[in-house]
């Protein structure tokens, strides 16, 4: 699908070396956007930047670590000295390290709470002001956060994670009562089961197995539906916020 209204933004997307994160680059590159990709695998980056651009789009790579304030900082600077200001962020990085509390995991816990909470709170104080900015210029600006279902879906053994996408869910309802009375929209999607790298973090193997059987009874949601979702968005009239939307796979209950 094409969405016209996108030839005017500069977006930011994190997580873009894979999945979700490539899938919404290349749409909004295909708008007509101009797009900075963020991630740890400067390979894959400069391979997705070298793709957008045979294609005609506009696509900067910026290796970042969302869990570095240092990283996120130089990442920040390199795409102000690129594109000026950003209107427009997709805070899609995340992992998901399932596994019981009873094991104590604490490398886990703190892996998924600096990527999935802290790190997209580090990307959100980097741009949020570019986006205050743009939208009193009277552009449109969004800032959208890619949470899960697991924010209010219970599953066993997903505790740490479903706490982190809750707590993401949490914060982007709290920042709409400070950045939606100056006209900065911000959106929550929450996936169901949809087919990316995330499930290829697991190292328990009951639970990887729990999941690969997920996914041979439903079949799954594309990346690629995530990012129609995120461009369609992001692509209303300026004061319409689809402030958070739930999507899944039909036969996920």
């Amino acid at each position: 699908m094409s969405y016209p209204s996108l030839a005017t933004r500069t977006a930011v997307v994190t997580g873009a070396a894979s999945g979700m994160g490539a899938a919404t680059a290349r749409l909004l590159a295909a708008g007509g956007a101009r797009v900075a990709l963020f991630a740890r695998r400067t390979d894959r980056l400069d391979a997705l930047a070298a793709e957008l651009t045979a294609a005609g789009g506009q696509a900067l790579a910026v290796t970042a670590d969302i869990t570095d304030q240092s990283s996120v900082d130089a990442a920040a600077k390199a795409v102000h000295d690129a594109y000026g200001l950003v209107d427009l962020v997709v805070n899609n990085a995340g992992v998901m390290l399932p596994n019981p509390l009873s094991e104590g995991r604490l490398d886990e816990w703190t892996r998924m709470i600096d990527t999935n909470l802290t790190g997209a709170l580090r990307v959100i104080r980097a741009f949020a002001p570019d986006l205050a900015a743009a939208a009193a210029d009277g552009r449109t600006a969004d800032l959208v956060n890619i949470s899960s279902i697991a924010s209010h879906v219970l599953f066993p053994d997903y505790a740490v994670y479903g706490a982190t996408k809750a707590a993401l869910t949490q914060l982007s309802a709290a920042l709409r009562t400070e950045l939606g009375p100056r006209d900065v929209r911000v959106s929550t999607i929450e996936p169901g089961l949809t087919d990316t790298e995330l499930g290829g973090h697991i190292d328990n193997t009951e639970l990887r197995g729990q999941l690969d059987g997920m996914f041979t009874t439903i079949p799954a949601l594309a990346a690629e539906d995530i990012a129609d979702l995120i461009a369609y968005t992001v692509s209303r009239r300026r004061h319409v916020n689809l402030r958070q939307s739930i999507v899944l796979p039909t036969r996920q209950a």
